[in-house]
């Protein structure tokens, strides 16, 4: 079923009145954010929590790395999960997980307690973030899907932008508990929104579980996605990541050739036969890849190069993230006026730009120079992420829209766990680099001039990354409007 509708705020409204638009987009607005937004603002709570709880960096980093593995092994499901299940069943199943969650967060005494309520509310997102794709392509028609993607992701850009300035204040002022309290509140309404909103936009099939192929997703995005965060923080050399990324990748190859033999597959790997949505995917996922490694190791220049505080650092942080997520809208609708090809081709060329101004920066660079050059980034970031993103979706037939979504959604979890683990230990590396060559290695005052030459590396590699999804880009072609 696919309705019309206007394509901005509350004048959103169904062609059909048997489809209310505007309840819809508000609810999965409301719940992305806040989703998304306890994602990113706990990452700046790391260092408290590693006092409150007295545990050390290796421990702590489990409530992102388990945050990821669980995404990691849902998404691929979520295909299964929309064809099964209806909107409704799913939404609320969905903010029913990430509220306990949050409030288990809220309430929480022991690392281990924080742990589950990590894992509880990763479920939530899993469940959330391809539904919510995949219902703003049934609702909405191909010709309105760029400004109704646009509003989408004004959200989610947006929630990672005051994330880290929002938990500063909040950290500073009441403690970090608050930070899950603050969004319990927030799901709860998103919740009751739902409840009484939500309204069943597909018809659902019943499609067969095949255990095998669960089973070899949840070893080969699970392996992979632990592997490589694992790495980030314990080194290539273990054991645990050889095995970890072996089983995953062998995992891996079994379930696609399972996939592809299948008449209906768990995830239907055949979407990589339409050309735009292998492109854009690709391109979305390498994005992700530059953004995630990004968001890891400018706070750690600026706190330890510049010796900045954490609120500053997210106050600093705020103007380009913010901007990218108000671009949103606007990107949209020069996305459904003129396609995608005129708007990833400069972005990709303006984040390259930008990551090799980054990789120059040094213990002396200024705040506002640091500033614009963050701007400049996020503005690329949003002239590729939605044009890529929906130009590829659109070139798929609505039965394959809930394989599609999951697949992105996955390919931006697995290329985001693989992008900070690299960025962990090229930093490390050229760190270490840069401590053996100096005339005195044991001397501390090396540390903030040592991490900025390891800093210089990621972004460097960022840029060789960019490099490689701008030769995609020229390949991209608008696909043709339905007549």
């Amino acid at each position: 079923m696919q309705v019309s509708a206007s394509s901005s705020g509350p004048e959103l409204k169904a062609a059909k009145k048997d489809i209310k638009v505007f309840p819809i987009v508000l609810a999965f607005m409301i719940s992305g954010f806040v989703g998304l937004f306890s994602e990113t603002a706990l990452n700046v709570a790391l260092t408290d929590l590693m006092q409150v709880f007295n545990v050390g960096s290796a421990t702590i980093q489990w409530l992102t790395t388990g945050y990821l593995l669980t995404m990691g092994v849902l998404v691929p499901l979520s295909g299964l999960l929309i064809q099964r299940f209806s909107t409704r069943q799913l939404f609320i199943a969905a903010l029913v997980f990430s509220s306990i969650g949050a409030l288990i967060g809220a309430v929480a005494s022991s690392f281990g307690v924080l742990m589950i309520s990590r894992i509880i509310q990763a479920i939530g997102t899993a469940i959330l973030l391809p539904l919510m794709f995949n219902t703003i392509l049934v609702i909405f028609p191909i010709e309105k899907r760029g400004a109704a993607m646009g509003l989408i992701s004004l959200v989610i850009m947006f929630a990672p932008a005051i994330g880290p300035t929002i938990a500063g204040l909040v950290i500073e002022e009441l403690g970090w508990n608050y930070i899950f309290g603050i969004s319990f509140f927030v799901l709860i309404i998103a919740l009751i929104i739902g409840i009484f909103k939500m309204e069943n936009i597909s018809e659902t099939t019943k499609p067969r579980f095949d255990v095998l192929s669960m089973l070899l997703s949840t070893l080969g995005f699970g392996g992979v996605v632990f592997g490589f965060s694992s790495a980030g923080h314990g080194g290539w050399s273990s054991p645990t990541v050889s095995i970890s990324l072996a089983v995953g990748l062998v995992a891996l190859i079994l379930f696609s050739v399972r996939q592809l033999r299948m008449p209906t597959p768990l995830l239907d790997l055949r979407v990589f036969k339409y050309p735009m949505f292998a492109v854009g995917s690709f391109m979305v996922a390498l994005s992700m890849m530059i953004l995630l490694s990004s968001m890891l190791v400018l706070p750690m220049y600026l706190q330890t190069g510049l010796v900045i505080s954490t609120l500053s650092v997210g106050l600093i942080m705020l103007p380009g993230s913010a901007l990218n997520g108000l671009m949103a809208p606007l990107m949209g609708k020069l996305f459904d006026n003129y396609g995608p090809k005129w708007l990833v081709i400069p972005g990709l060329a303006l984040m390259s730009a930008a990551l090799w101004l980054f990789s120059g920066v040094t213990l002396t660079s200024s705040v506002s120079f640091i500033i614009a050059i963050h701007i400049m980034m996020m503005i690329g970031v949003s002239m590729i992420m939605m044009p890529a993103s929906t130009n590829g979706l659109n070139q798929l037939p609505p039965e394959l829209y809930p394989h599609g979504t999951a697949i992105i959604n996955t390919l931006q979890q697995v290329f985001g766990a693989i992008g900070t683990a690299l960025a962990v230990s090229i930093m490390n590396n050229g760190s270490e680099n840069f401590i053996s060559q100096a005339d005195n290695p044991n001397n501390p005052s090396l540390l903030p001039a040592a991490l900025t030459a390891g800093v210089q590396d990621v972004f460097l590699f960022g840029m060789i990354i960019s490099v490689i999804g701008f030769l995609l880009s020229l390949f991209v072609k608008r696909v043709a409007l339905p007549k």
